[in-house]
């Protein structure tokens, strides 16, 4: 977030609209947070492989080590 500096991860089969909504509001958990800006993307061969590199971002609680090994 361009506002306070959080991190939000997740993943989508389209990154454009996915931006998109969170700049709109229309995700309720990001609404008050926005702007937002891509730091990082990756691609995957499938939804399943995304989903389990997702779950293990978010099990790394320190945002400094997040950033240092976002490219994994």
């Amino acid at each position: 977030s361009e506002k306070d500096d959080s991190t939000y991860i997740g993943q989508t089969n389209n990154l454009e609209k996915r931006l998109f909504r969170h700049n709109s509001d229309c995700v309720k958990s990001t609404r008050y947070q926005g702007p937002w800006k891509i730091f990082h993307y990756k691609q995957f061969g499938n939804r399943s492989m995304a989903m389990k590199f997702e779950k293990y971002l978010k099990s790394l609680k320190n945002k400094k080590y997040l950033m240092e090994n976002i490219t994994v």
